[in-house]
This record gives C-alpha cells, sequence and structure tokens, in this order.
C-alpha cells in the first residue's frame, strides 16, 4: 500500500519553514495522541502517521532526501544509497518536548555555560588620558586546570556523557498527556559526569590563579569607560570558554584640572593690580605652561578660552579647550607701605571720579537707594 505525502499529512506546504512544520506537528499531535483518545485505533494510526511525517520533515537530510527520491529513499533497501544514515527515534517525549520548547520561546542552554565576566576597575591620571598608557594589572581568577587539561577527570578523559541523560543535561518525564523536562539530577545539567574527578581541581577543570594583564589605556578614554578583553575572565567548568574581562575606567580627581568631555577647566589666580591695568600670567596645561594675556579691567569670574589644550575624546581627533576662570586675589599680609598705599589708591578711587572707578559698586548702591525710596512710598 502507498504510502501519504508527508506534507499532506501535516497539511503543510512543500516550501514550509521549520517553524511552520512544528506548529502544525504540535495541533496534530495534541488532536490524535492516543492518552486522549484511548481504545481509538483509528486515531493511533493516524498519530503514528503524524510522528513519522514530523521525524522526516524535521530532519534538514531526512527532508532533502525525501524531497529528491520520495518514500523510496527510506526503503530498508535503499536505506544507504541516499546519505540515509538516519536514526529514528521512538521516544515521543523526546519530538514532543522540543516541539513544545521552540514553539513557547524556551532556548536549549549549553550543557557547559562559559565562565564568569569579570570587572577591574581601573583608576588612571587625568595625564594618562592624553596619549594613553600601558598598564599591568593583577586579577584574582580561573585558569584550566593543567593537571587533568579541563576535562575534570583524573585521568584526562574527555568521554564524560552522563548516562541517565545521555550527554543532554534534560530529561523528559512522561506526566499523562504531558511531557515534562527538568534538568538531569545525575549531572546537575551539565551533560556530563565523572567518575574519578581530578584531585587537583576537584573535577571542576580550572584552579584559582593571580593573572597578571598588559593593558593598552587609549588617549581620550573618561570615567565610566568600559574596555572589554574576549576571553579573559574567569574560565569555564570542564573545559567550557572563559568568560570576559572589562576594564572600567576612573580619572582620579586633578588638583588642577577639571574635565568634561573633550574640554579642561581651571581658575588663575591674579593680583587686583593685573586685573584693573591688565598683564601677562603663566597658565599650565598638561602639556606644559602657556602665557595669557589679562586685559585691563577684568573681572572675578570672567572666562578665557586657551583652544587645543583640553584632550581628545575617543570618538573624535580634535583637541579640547582649556577654559581659565578668573579669580582675582584681596592682597594679604600687607606690611604698613603697602597698607599706606593702599589707603591712598581707595581714597583716590572714592574722591576724584566719584564711584566711576567702581561701576558695580555705584550700581548696587543706586538699586539700594531707589529700594529706600519705595519702601516709604508704600508706608505713606
Amino acid at each position: 500500500m502507498s504510502k501519504k505525502d508527508y506534507y499532506k499529512i501535516l497539511g503543510i506546504s512543500k516550501s514550509a519553514t521549520d517553524l511552520e512544520i512544528k506548529k502544525a506537528y504540535k495541533r496534530l499531535a495534541i488532536k490524535y495522541h492516543p492518552d486522549r483518545n484511548q481504545g481509538n485505533k483509528n486515531f493511533e494510526e493516524k498519530f503514528k502517521e503524524i510522528k513519522e511525517a514530523y521525524e522526516i520533515l524535521s530532519n534538514q537530510e531526512k527532508r532533502s532526501a525525501y524531497d529528491k527520491y520520495g518514500h523510496k529513499a527510506f526503503d530498508q533497501s535503499n536505506y544507504n544509497s541516499y546519505n540515509g544514515n538516519f536514526s529514528s527515534t521512538n521516544d515521543f517525549g523526546d519530538i514532543f518536548g522540543e516541539v513544545f520548547g521552540d514553539i513557547f520561546g524556551d532556548e536549549k542552554k549549553d550543557h557547559f555555560e562559559k565562565g564568569s565576566d569579570l570587572q577591574y576597575n581601573l583608576n588612571i591620571n587625568l595625564e594618562d588620558v592624553v596619549n594613553g598608557i600601558e598598564k599591568n594589572i593583577k586579577i584574582p581568577t580561573f585558569k584550566k586546570c593543567n593537571f587533568c587539561k579541563g576535562t575534570g577527570n583524573r585521568k584526562n578523559l574527555y568521554n564524560n556523557k552522563c548516562n541517565t541523560c545521555n550527554g543532554n543535561g534534560q530529561i523528559h518525564v512522561r506526566k499523562g498527556f504531558f511531557t515534562i523536562q527538568q534538568t538531569c539530577y545525575t549531572c546537575n545539567g551539565n551533560g556530563k559526569h565523572i567518575k574519578d574527578p581530578c584531585y587537583k581541581c576537584n573535577g571542576e577543570g580550572r584552579l584559582n590563579t593571580i593573572r597578571t594583564l598588559s593593558i593598552k589605556i587609549p588617549p581620550g578614554i573618561d570615567t565610566g569607560d568600559k574596555i572589554r578583553l574576549n576571553k579573559e575572565g574567569e574560565a569555564g567548568k570542564n573545559n567550557a570558554p572563559n568568560g570576559d574581562l572589562y576594564i572600567k575606567i576612573k580619572i582620579k580627581k586633578h588638583p588642577i584640572f577639571k574635565r568634561k568631555k573633550s574640554n579642561l577647566y581651571c581658575k588663575i589666580p591674579i593680583n587686583f593690580s593685573i586685573a584693573a591695568i591688565g598683564g601677562i600670567v603663566e597658565v599650565p596645561t598638561l602639556n606644559g605652561k602657556v602665557k595669557l594675556k589679562i586685559p585691563k579691567e577684568t573681572q572675578y569670574g570672567e572666562l578665557f578660552r586657551i583652544r587645543e589644550k583640553g584632550v581628545k575624546t575617543i570618538n573624535s581627533m580634535y583637541l579640547g579647550d582649556l577654559i581659565c576662570k578668573i579669580i582675582v586675589e584681596t592682597p594679604v599680609n600687607l606690611n604698613e607701605k603697602q597698607k599706606k598705599i593702599i589707603y591712598k589708591l581707595g581714597k583716590s578711587l572714592n574722591t576724584s571720579n566719584g564711584n566711576k572707578n567702581s561701576p558695580k559698586y555705584e550700581r548696587f548702591f543706586y538699586r539700594v537707594k531707589k529700594f529706600f525710596e519705595n519702601l516709604r512710598k508704600y508706608k505713606i
């Protein structure tokens, strides 16, 4: 008796995707499963057809052979003629559990998760940001056990497949109509069971160690930036891949400069004579000193910009600027001669031109005068 077309059995087209095949199988398997239709031979036969169709079409090699040769590809006489080295399964739970897991979005986890990612907090000086720097750091981490070569097995055997789950890390338990997938109780989901663990690493395949790494810090890096070093984190258990190492940057507080992105800020104290009549002052930068011209009548808090004396940022090739805030300093520790000079200067400022030498002073007291005049009006 000729067999039915597998695509028609599942009610799908020949161009159906893997997900469409699984959805169709799930829908039909629920309808015709023997547990829901006990004693119904027709449903039992129908379910066998559905299961057989899914086994073929869900496997890329089997599906390709079926599309090319039809049912002949799986005749016993031709079983090996069309690359038909396919192992069939009689365990409905394996297929059904896989279909449900894929449809509902459960991802199969690796038997061995990679080693943990590590973070190292690195403090650097602002000067290091200008040209970049290379730093040596020491980190506590795990390394692969040399004695067992990372296998965790005393005899360096790599074939430690768990017999309970056949190396899958998961087992399927039938509960009536449903099949429940659980973590293997023998290997705890690792897929491997070590009978003779390595005495050096106790079967983990890794050992505690202190590693020294040379880290290149690029120019322009800033506080909060992270440098990722692939596979420089902890070694995974039993030859699993290493995790990653993250270097988190923090720039130390500088005694002179403050940084905001690519610009630097600093305060420049000057005496009141330079502020009044102007002059030249030396200003520090990260590359040495530069001269800054102070114009006459400079006031406290005025800002001066020195171009391209800041720093670069990671994503820019342009230098920032140095922003200088002027701090006019009141003189202290005056001797008698200096006091007399200051006194005469102050007296001349108050008498010769009124308050024209101190415009802010004059404007302030004018506003005070108007305030009290208005206050008297309200009292009347």
